[in-house]
């Protein structure tokens, strides 16, 4: 990850490739409610590779005739991937196209249409389940093997990565040019883009901080928790030993503030602590304020479900698991060992 974030523990001593071909990175979305049937809205599942989340809407959008703001969907998915997701499309008395037309061999292939009486929200969908095949995976298979039941038992600091930065940073730099330039009118998509990355590089120093200190996976006097699997949040006013233990079970877990405007959750003492700990950026605190961002809170430790692992004979991994929505498989990853994106080698050699 070229992000500059303090880890938890120590890297294997090794190193892979990922993505080295589109299905090397395999996501499916798992959306947890099954549409009702009826209604004015289609929900489309489809299978994409080679394709971001945006090019699959612009294509939906031009088959049903409809215009982007009636197409909803609940996660941004990988472009050097193959990614399943659900789409929904409001017709609104229309008539359907043949939904058939969105297959192209090797980019879009549809899975399921059916009725639903509400239009897909951002981030409803239950959780999203990888396998990812690392290859050619190098390094000492003692050093791997406890990296890897170290994750699967302690769980990973549960960074944005850089897909919500874009590569290098550039979508963050962007949005501090928009935001220091008088924040003008753009897109309602790119707007968000923008002020998405500019939260998440918030949390990020909020969360590294904790990771510093050793504090990332313990609660503390004053945090909030989550429920794991869950959005509940409750404010830790008396951190007794049960809620320790809990935490310690991985049934609770740290959370942090996406920021906003809205009441806080925490104490006084530790939203002072972290106002003061990012009163470089307060500029930016105060101007996702100004625009109305609600208060909200993201978990400090990502814990993987079902996490598991096979070493093959070809000299690759293969690691399966699931993760909430908005948490990047490639934030485990970086807690793994080092690794090298095999597409942006691809691209290197073909310029």
């Amino acid at each position: 990850m070229s992000l500059d974030l303090p880890r938890c523990g120590p890297l294997a001593r090794a190193s892979a490739v990922i993505r080295t071909l589109p299905g090397d990175f395999v996501v499916h979305e798992q959306l947890g409610f099954e549409p009702d049937g009826q209604g004015e809205h289609v929900f489309l599942h489809l299978e994409k590779t080679g394709l971001t989340t945006p090019d699959l809407l612009e294509r939906v959008s031009a088959l049903a005739g409809i215009p982007l703001r009636d197409i909803g969907y609940s996660g941004l998915k990988d472009r050097h991937a193959v990614t399943r997701q659900w789409v929904s499309v409001r017709m609104a008395g229309k008539p359907e196209p043949d939904w058939q037309r969105l297959n192209v061999p090797g980019e879009v292939e549809l899975l399921v249409s059916q009725r639903h009486s509400r239009k897909l929200k951002r981030g409803v969908h239950r959780a999203n389940t990888f396998a990812l095949c690392l290859r050619q995976l190098e390094g000492d298979p003692a050093t791997i093997l406890g990296a890897l039941q170290r994750i699967r038992d302690r769980g990973v600091p549960n960074y944005f990565a850089e897909q919500r930065f874009g590569r290098g940073g550039a979508t963050l730099l962007q949005a501090r040019h928009w935001m220091e330039r008088g924040a003008r009118k753009l897109t309602h998509s790119k707007r968000g883009f923008f002020l998405s990355a500019l939260r998440s590089d918030l949390f990020n120093r909020l969360l590294a901080q904790r990771v510093l200190s050793g504090a990332w996976e313990r609660l503390q006097d004053g945090d909030v928790c989550m429920l794991h699997g869950s959005r509940s949040v409750f404010p830790c006013s008396v951190l007794d030993a049960d809620l320790q233990a809990r935490a310690a079970a991985g049934d609770v877990h740290p959370g942090l503030p996406l920021w906003g405007v809205g009441v806080s959750l925490q104490s006084p003492a530790v939203e002072a602590a972290q106002r003061a700990l990012l009163l470089p950026d307060a500029t930016v605190c105060t101007f996702l304020e100004q625009c109305g961002l609600a208060l909200s809170y993201r978990s400090a430790r990502l814990l993987p479900d079902d996490f598991s692992w096979h070493f093959c004979d070809d000299a690759s991994l293969l690691l399966t698991f699931s993760l909430p929505p908005g948490s990047y498989a490639t934030a485990l990853l970086a807690e793994l060992l080092d690794y090298r994106e095999g597409y942006q080698e691809r691209e290197g050699r073909s310029e």
